[in-house]
């Protein structure tokens, strides 16, 4: 069966080093234990959008090394036929998380760098329902995308300015704070001056839903007790994927279908935080269903 979203990203080894607190400029911190484990912005959506229920393929380069193929049992229940072997090292994250739960980033693209959509890629794009990219690859990348994809979703992050070519293939942007501000400047609502949609989402918060014509909405959060809080936002941005195939119809998404998968990848994330790791914290549907139920119904 063909697939109804197809993430278009980047798989990293993530190093991930515990520390009392992320070192400032200069300073040097002692750390924990290190930990190896899968991760990526496109692998954790992609495992986070199977995990959610819907039938996932992810367009993405590896390494012929061991750390590909560590993301490739990792990447369980997702469709990897469009994977490509690259002959640059599997990208690396090296990740550091304080006792609060946040954490700091640095990512060596590796293969991501190396990332190109072939013939049966832009076949597989074209017939999804959803397509879902990131900025760990390469633009050219995520734009060949976006043009051939007939509902787009763009996480756009890390942080970039993005050109208002790709904007205009944009269907819904979902970023957080920083990164709504390096697109948009400080005012989140001047985002719909470039797409049609948005969602902001706020950490422990929530998020707010920004679309044309119409109030924002939104979100609140979930209190939860914060155990790491990497792949929170890959969480949510693969179930909110899943959601929205499950209910797309002609390309079309309503202000109450994004409300309500906003909503159910908002509780994801929530879940996601109360666990250690990207791709283990992501959590599975029934985990999702029931906690939607407590908190929405």
């Amino acid at each position: 069966m063909e697939p109804e979203v197809v993430v278009v990203g980047s798989a990293n080894v993530d190093l991930v080093l515990p520390v009392q607190r992320i070192p400032r400029p200069g300073e040097t911190v002692l750390a924990g234990l290190m930990t190896r484990g899968p991760g990526g912005k496109g692998a954790n959506q992609a495992v986070a959008a199977a995990r959610a229920g819907a039938r996932t393929a992810m367009v993405v380069a590896l390494g012929d090394d061991e750390g590909g193929a560590l993301l490739r049992d990792a990447l369980d229940g997702v469709d990897l036929s469009l994977a490509t072997t690259s002959k640059a090292p599997t990208g690396t994250a090296i990740i550091t998380v304080e006792e609060s739960g946040e954490n700091s980033i640095v990512v060596a693209p590796g293969a991501n760098g190396e990332l190109t959509l072939s013939g049966a890629a832009l076949a597989a794009i074209g017939q999804a329902k959803v397509v879902l990219a990131q900025l760990e690859i390469p633009f050219g990348t995520v734009q060949a995308a976006a043009a051939a994809a007939p509902y787009f979703i763009l996480n756009a992050a890390p942080a970039a300015e993005l050109s208002d070519e790709l904007l205009a293939e944009v269907d819904l942007l979902v970023v957080n704070e920083t990164e709504a501000e390096a697109i948009a400047g400080p005012d989140r609502s001047a985002l719909l001056r470039k797409v049609p949609a948005a969602v902001v989402t706020l950490g422990g918060a929530g998020a707010v839903i920004l679309t044309r014509g119409a109030p924002e909405i939104a979100v609140h959060g979930v209190p939860v007790e914060v155990v790491d809080t990497t792949a929170a936002g890959d969480t949510f941005c693969g179930v909110l994927a899943a959601a929205l195939a499950a209910v797309s119809a002609n390309d079309s998404v309503t202000r109450s279908d994004l409300t309500n998968a906003v909503r159910r990848a908002n509780v994801a994330a929530s879940l996601s935080v109360q666990a250690a790791g990207a791709i283990p914290s992501v959590p599975h549907g029934d985990a999702i269903d029931a906690r939607y139920a407590e908190v929405y119904l």
